[in-house]
């Protein structure tokens, strides 16, 4: 099953990308958001409501758990799919590590189960909740690495400079 996976970090809008699977930055209800979940409902189109809207009156009733992930079709995008996963939100008193990285493996397990060769992931947790940039971007690498799949190209989307350079520390790329 294993592959010879390639890591690459990629600067811009993860929409625009020609891969087979999208990785969404969901929150639990499925039905669009802000940030890169709201951007991916945008650029996919009616479409991808829709079939989230069919989950939820389906096979997740109460929302996706944070840590778990799902597949859609990916409507208007380049990508074949979108693999929605539900990141934790940051909390100095409590370690929710292992559910952040539970979202980077569970999203390979689900794309192993499509066929996908190639997934792009933005950064999981590091917008609105509150994640540290430096330790998001090295549980997102350090998981992937970690992860038996048979994907043979993740690419860390990094929207912004500290993301990009967090994805080149951990991969221990120059940035």
């Amino acid at each position: 099953m294993e592959a010879m996976t390639t890591y690459e970090i990629w600067r811009g809008d993860i929409t625009t990308l020609d891969v087979d699977a999208i990785v969404n930055a969901a929150n639990s209800e499925l039905l669009g958001g802000g940030g890169v979940d709201g951007a991916i409902h945008a650029a996919a189109g009616p479409e991808l409501f829709d079939a989230c809207l069919k989950l939820r009156h389906t096979t997740l009733p109460h929302g996706l758990p944070p840590g778990q992930a799902v597949a859609t079709g990916a409507g208007r995008l380049k990508a074949r799919w979108v693999i929605h996963t539900v990141g934790p939100v940051y909390s100095t008193r409590e370690d929710r590590s292992a559910t952040l990285a539970s979202c980077y493996s569970e999203s390979l397990r689900v794309a192993d189960e499509l066929g996908a060769r190639s997934v792009a992931f933005p950064t999981i947790s590091a917008g609105v909740y509150g994640w540290p940039m430096d330790d998001a971007t090295r549980i997102a690498v350090t998981t992937c690495q970690a992860t038996p799949t048979a994907v043979d190209k993740v690419i860390f989307v990094a929207y912004s400079y500290d993301a990009a350079t967090g994805y080149a520390a951990a991969l221990h790329q120059p940035a």
